[in-house]
């Protein structure tokens, strides 16, 4: 479906859950979050409703997302069923990783593509001051279990973090020199957990290039990411200038929480809900979504921190 500013919208992110096993100090709370009544939160039923609706208008890339979608009962029957519906043409997730190798085969079987797996250290202890609670070697363990259960289109999510990961730049561009993965660095956005981040945190993706300036730029950009790649490398390194450079031109996604409420825009406050409605109903809701997406964000720094209105884990990352 065309939006009013002629921009194809045509992927829509879904999060089913807004818990998780890990409590990342930029994305949710320590305590983590209460687990709200089931009838605050979308159905399997509706959410599969949802999704044959926004395929009706042209939405043909769905992403799980959460919290962490495969701490949600009955993860591998609701892709299976996603999978299925006429119009989608790709399923993909968003995943910490470390429940991977328990699930990675279910995934693939039930129709999932594509994983992206978010890691921002591959330093054990560093790992587990930023995620509060978790195991490195579990989310590597996860990393190996999707490329045995035959994941071919593997992605590592990396939040840059100055004086926390920005020295780990190298070490991630180089797991691309011979293993074909793609690994995405993202800037730090102030928005829920990271709005209260100290500012010295926030910086460019220009790091990444002047830590590696060997990478090469690749002519056509994946979605929001700039891509490049090292020579002769067997993967991809992309970078997602969240706060740099607004990329709102290229966007086409919405966005649909675990509790019913379409974003049009990830840094708007604007939702609107589709809980408890019929099928043509969440149609319609969903068309008048699209058509007020924002042409673009309002400013976004530590200064102007995001009108989201929720933390990354209620929303879905």
């Amino acid at each position: 479906m065309i939006d009013s500013f002629g921009r194809n919208i045509k992927y829509m992110r879904i999060s089913v859950t807004e818990l998780c096993n890990l409590r990342c100090r930029y994305c949710m709370p320590e305590e983590g979050v209460k687990k709200r009544a089931h009838e605050d939160m979308m159905t399997a039923e509706e959410t599969l409703d949802a999704v044959r609706a926004a395929a009706s208008l042209g939405i043909e890339k769905i992403r799980i997302t959460g919290g962490e979608p495969l701490v949600k009962r009955g993860i591998i029957s609701l892709c299976r069923n996603i999978s299925e519906i006429p119009g989608v043409r790709e399923l993909c997730m968003t995943t910490n990783g470390t429940l991977l190798e328990e699930y990675a085969p279910g995934l693939r079987e039930a129709g999932v593509d594509r994983l992206n797996i978010s890691l921002d250290t591959l330093d054990s202890e560093k790992y587990r001051s930023i995620t509060r609670r978790g195991d490195l070697r579990e989310a590597l363990r996860g990393i190996e279990a999707a490329g045995e259960a035959g994941f071919e289109k593997i992605k590592i999510n990396t939040v840059l973090m100055g004086g926390f990961n920005d020295d780990e730049i190298e070490d991630f561009v180089r797991l691309t020199e011979k293993n074909p993965i793609e690994v995405r660095f993202i800037e730090l956005m102030p928005i829920g957990g990271g709005v209260s981040f100290d500012r010295g945190r926030f910086i460019s993706c220009r790091h990444v290039l002047s830590k590696v300036p060997e990478l090469k730029p690749l002519e056509r950009p994946d979605g929001v990411a700039d891509m490049y790649a090292l020579p002769g490398g067997a993967g991809k390194v992309g970078l997602i200038r969240s706060i740099s450079c607004h990329f709102c031109g290229r966007c086409d996604k919405i966005r649909l929480t675990a509790d019913g409420m379409i974003k049009p825009c990830l840094h708007s406050s604007r939702e609107i809900s589709i809980r408890g409605k019929s099928r043509e109903e969440m149609k319609e809701l969903f068309q008048k979504a699209i058509m007020e997406k924002p042409e673009q964000r309002e400013a976004l720094d530590a200064d102007n921190p995001s009108h989201a209105g929720r933390d990354m884990n209620a929303i879905g990352g």
